[in-house]
């Protein structure tokens, strides 16, 4: 009986590029100060674009409840945008007041930053983009889109302005 050679073959395994996580991804507090988002591993955080002047400000108030309801497995960052209907003019100081004094927000509130276009910050970009958050591409269409993201960084899903924060949609994943 003969022996054959073995011959090496080429692997047919394929390698997938590592995505970037999400928890790498910097931004600023309201303040000014960096965010870790790798703070919140092991809680599930939902991002939501946030304006003072838009007929979907309320939800502010549903932001907050879910929050206070969820507040041990849910983190909520809102993220001010004023791209919209220019619904987010003002500055840092304005927004916290506005919040704070209309609504009672405490959650997470970020800078403010571009969610769309050639400026688009790159939170955005990962909640938009399939190929960074491994999902769904998705374009933001106006103030209050809800962005949801599991408790190891993972991409859930996104929702449009009209679904309110407390809506089964969302709250089904908590």
């Amino acid at each position: 009986m003969k022996t054959i050679d073995k011959v090496k073959l080429p692997s047919t395994r394929s390698y997938e590029t590592k995505r970037q996580s999400i928890y790498d991804i910097a931004i600023n507090n309201l303040g000014g100060k960096p965010i870790s988002l790798s703070e919140f591993k092991g809680n599930k955080i939902l991002f939501v674009n946030v304006a003072s002047k838009c007929g979907f400000t309320k939800q502010y108030k549903e932001l907050q409840s879910l929050s206070d309801k969820y507040k041990e497995e849910l983190v909520i960052i809102g993220s001010p945008c004023n791209q919209f209907g220019k619904q987010e003019p003002g500055n840092a100081s304005q927004i916290q007041e506005f919040c704070e004094l209309n609504f009672g927000v405490t959650f997470l509130l970020t800078e403010k930053i571009d969610v769309k276009g050639s400026k688009q910050h790159p939170l955005y970009k990962w909640l938009t983009s399939k190929d960074l958050n491994g999902k769904k591409n998705s374009s933001v269409k106006w103030n209050f889109q809800k962005y949801l993201v599991d408790d190891k960084g993972d991409f859930i899903d996104y929702y449009f302005s009209i679904t309110k924060p407390m809506s089964s949609k969302i709250s089904k994943h908590l």
